[in-house]
């Protein structure tokens, strides 16, 4: 049997979803292992898509696979432009992969339509882009070029791949056009004005050649231009005509920021020249320009706000706007020939030429893109992340060490630390000389301390830039229910605070401190969903970022004796039928139960007892007939790592009810369910729990349990790790740049993920790391940690940073005291606006002191 969606298809289904899932699967890492330039990709709605793979996760039983609901028809309406072609449907713009649409390969489509029909399909290719590894990825958005004949005036719109070649732009724009290629002129039509006359026998790319997404292109025939047609700006030279700013001018798109920010980046300036009337470097009386504007290419705020303070970063300008030829590094395998400073150069001479109020950054967009392909689409980015690639780009395209020296990496071993780090500076420049590691770069001391053996590692490392934690997301509120299983209290809430980043092992001690835990008495940890678990956290190391703020975990109180070997985990899951309409349907209610039972047969009237025990405490009356099984504790359900099908209750199945047969007068209905199985089963006598993972019984509750037992204690609302309140409004928090130092420089623990290899103990520790400034660098970048991000959640810490803008100090936070200058100006801000999704990068830039 078909449900009705399947029965409008027309079709049967040849594939079980268990089929469905496995052929998919493997047609996927196929297409994973055959990577080719071309390779033909399909785009499908999300929507769609979820619907399917959340039918073919659920885990069915024979019996109830005729009553699953399939999705219907692929529908990818909801992502395309409803203005464009039927016959050649375009996405809508700014979509996500993952939220708004997938990608799913040729063989995977055929399938889906296969079995599904539906559509229109959305065809792209696989391309290949990067300067010296390439990487593979999707063309989602092809180029999107608007043609304006010169003949007539008439527009019209060319697609194509932003791998093509300008020859094959010319072909494809003449056959639209019905021109020879030997009569046809092309020009790089950007902003509506003539920038470039294309070669019709170019080879390069289309990326290559700096063509925007949605720019125009202008086609002349015979050569003969319109004079509708702007010829100004062809060939132009900039002219250097001064401009007069106003004093202390700042360049921003927003608020100028007056000593405070909630943004993420700022640039400091070492011993900046004051205004002596005679500096000609500096913001001293340089020629008054550098106020031209950068224009958004699509999405690229991020890249300008950047720009525009590397543009104001003097000791950068100064270099720049003279001659750097002679350290242009074609040789070195990391940067690009010199191809991205040479183009960083050339952009900074546009800024600094006066006649213009706008520059665009197209070519210098596109060379970036290929040093990091990240950057070659029209995604937001984070500027911090933009100037990180861009600075280690500029840096190896200037490197004038042509042949980097081995030099193996000492240890300290109680040498003076002056020593180490001049060492280790020396080293440092020994490999890497450039204009970025003299204005840039600073050394901090880096301490590790094995807490095993109390080894010390200390090492000097360079700098780009300071991330500064912001101190209010060191710790985390965590609210946990402890099932202790007695009859003064069955189930207690308790609220601790524990490292943001820290892990389980964190919430366990907090937890045990908080409910009293005993030396011998451990706790086992779950996350309960829809009255089942949907898993057990049970490694010590494990991330509490993986923890959502609602979810609904519950720590169960063993004695240790109870969980050592020879002991597997037994759950057990309360389920009551319930009668809906016509049908039935299965309703799990309550808290499940875990307890740990001996790995040996176990019959019927065994789990009886277990379950006779366990439930004791919610007894109505003392009977003398009660079995009260002494020292087993409490109840669970699935070991679903993975499981999807956990989430939802199962459907009711055709069950025997004697499983009491045989085996005296049994106070419950108890039945067996596997691992990934929704089905009920008879439990069959000499039953034995499986070692290896848990093993979960389902009870009957029929009328005769609920007045033996009163079920209301067990069916409570479980507390949320954390529940924010949404009429409380909480004060705006404000921090100082110097507790965000003092909380970077903090002594902490390394991540779970990030262990230490000791020397000492020659095994992986969890060592304790503390950083400390040693060196300072002329420009000193300071980015403010303000996105967070775990597996299941991205936030924006949105508090109030306060700074001084003049006379910034950080002696008391620098080691090494040489009477290097410690004070620092603020002359750039990189600040974002808006959430995690999206949001604008205005720059705020001293332009004249």
């Amino acid at each position: 049997m078909v449900n009705s969606d399947s029965e409008s298809m027309g079709c049967d289904f040849p594939c079980t979803l268990e089929e469905e899932r496995r052929i998919v699967t493997g047609l996927m890492s196929e297409a994973e292992d055959q990577l080719k330039e071309g390779n033909l990709y399909f785009v499908i709605s999300n929507r769609w898509y979820t619907s399917w793979k959340r039918c073919v996760s659920q885990e069915i039983s024979s019996g109830e696979a005729s009553e699953v609901t399939r999705p219907g028809p692929i529908d990818n309406h909801d992502i395309i432009d409803s203005e464009s072609d039927a016959s050649d449907p375009q996405l809508l713009k700014n979509l996500e992969e993952a939220v708004d649409y997938v990608l799913v390969p040729e063989q995977v489509w055929k399938k889906l339509v296969e079995w599904y029909k539906g559509g229109p399909p959305i065809e792209r290719k696989l391309i290949s882009q990067g300067f010296h590894s390439k990487s593979y990825s999707v063309e989602v958005y092809p180029l999107c070029l608007k043609l304006t004949d010169s003949r007539d005036g008439s527009s019209s719109i060319i697609r194509l791949s932003k791998q093509a070649s300008v020859g094959q732009l010319f072909e494809t724009v003449c056959a639209a056009r019905g021109v020879s290629k030997e009569k046809a002129r092309i020009w790089d039509y950007f902003q509506k004005s003539k920038s470039v006359l294309l070669d019709p026998l170019s080879e390069k790319t289309l990326e290559e050649s700096c063509l925007q997404i949605d720019q125009d292109i202008l086609l002349e025939v015979d050569g003969s231009a319109s004079s509708q047609h702007d010829m100004s700006s062809a060939g132009n030279e900039l002219a250097l005509v001064p401009v007069e700013p106003t004093a202390n001018t700042m360049l921003s798109q927003g608020t100028v920021s007056n000593g405070h920010s909630n943004g993420s980046m700022f640039s400091l300036w070492k011993n900046p020249f004051k205004d002596d009337g005679g500096s000609s470097s500096g913001f001293g009386k340089r020629d008054k320009r550098g106020l031209a504007g950068l224009q958004n290419l699509g999405n690229t705020c991020f890249m300008n706000s950047t720009l525009q303070c590397l543009a104001h970063t003097p000791p950068i300008v100064d270099y720049f706007l003279k001659d750097y030829s002679g350290d242009i590094n074609e040789d070195n395998p990391l940067g690009m020939r010199g191809e991205l400073a040479v183009e960083f150069g050339e952009l900074l001479r546009k800024l600094w030429s006066s006649g213009q109020n706008t520059v665009a950054p197209r070519s210098f967009k596109t060379k970036l893109g290929r040093f990091a392909p990240q950057f070659s689409g029209y995604n937001q980015h984070d500027s911090q992340e933009m100037l990180s690639f861009l600075l280690d780009g500029l840096h190896e395209d200037l490197n004038k060490v042509k042949q980097k020296p081995y030099i193996e990496s000492k240890d300290s071993d109680g040498r003076p630390d002056d020593e180490v780090a001049d060492e280790m500076w020396k080293y440092h420049k020994a490999r890497n000389d450039s204009v970025i590691v003299d204005v840039c770069q600073g050394q901090y001391k880096s301490t590790l301390v094995c807490p095993d053996c109390g080894k010390i590692s200390i090492t000097f490392d360079p700098f780009m830039y300071l991330t500064l934690p912001l101190p209010t997301s060191r710790t985390r509120s965590m609210t946990v229910a402890v099932f202790y299983g007695d009859s003064n209290r069955l189930l207690t809430p308790y609220t601790v605070t524990v490292p943001r980043d820290g892990s389980l092992r964190d919430l366990s001690s907090a937890l045990g401190a908080a409910c009293g835990l005993k030396d011998d008495e451990s706790l086992l940890f779950a996350d309960v969903f829809s009255h089942k678990v949907f898993k057990y956290l049970d490694n010590p190391l494990e991330s509490l970022n993986e923890i959502k703020d609602n979810d609904r975990i519950v720590a169960y109180r063993f004695n240790q004796m109870h969980r050592g070997p020879g002991k597997a985990k037994l759950e057990i899951l309360h389920w009551e039928p319930k009668k809906f309409g016509i049908g039935r349907d299965t309703k799990y209610f309550g808290i499940p139960l875990v307890t740990y039972v001996n790995t040996e047969p176990l019959s019927k009237s065994d789990i009886d007892a277990i379950i006779s025990g366990l439930l004791s405490p919610l007894h109505r009356t003392q009977s003398s007939s009660s079995t009260v099984h002494v020292g087993e504790e409490n109840g669970h359900i699935p070991d679903v790592a993975g499981e999807t099908s956990g989430i939802s209750s199962p459907k009711d199945t055709e069950i025997e009810e004697d499983n009491a047969a045989g085996d005296g007068e049994l106070s419950f209905n108890v039945f067996f369910t596997e691992t990934y199985s929704s089905s009920l089963k008879p439990l069959e006598p000499g039953f034995v729990a499986n070692p290896c993972s848990a093993t979960k019984v389902v009870v009957k509750w029929s009328e005769k349990e609920h007045e033996k037992y009163d079920s209301s204690s067990l069916d409570v609302d479980l507390p949320e790790i954390y529940k924010s309140s949404l009429f409380l409004k909480k004060p705006k928090k404000e921090v100082s740049l110097f507790s965000c130092l003092e909380a970077f420089i903090a002594e902490e623990p390394l991540g779970p993920e990030d262990m230490w290899y000791c020397p000492g103990c020659k095994e992986h520790r969890q060592a304790k790391k503390k950083l400390d400034l040693w060196k300072l660098p002329e420009i000193l970048v300071v980015h403010l940690k303000r996105f967070t991000y775990s597996r299941f959640l991205k936030n924006k810490i949105d508090t109030l940073v306060n700074f001084p803008i003049h006379d910034l100090d950080l002696s008391k936070y620098v080691m090494n005291k040489d009477g290097q200058s410690c004070l620092y100006e603020l002359y750039a801000v990189s600040n974002h606006y808006g959430g995690i999704g999206g949001g604008t990068y205005p720059a705020s830039a001293k332009a004249d002191g």
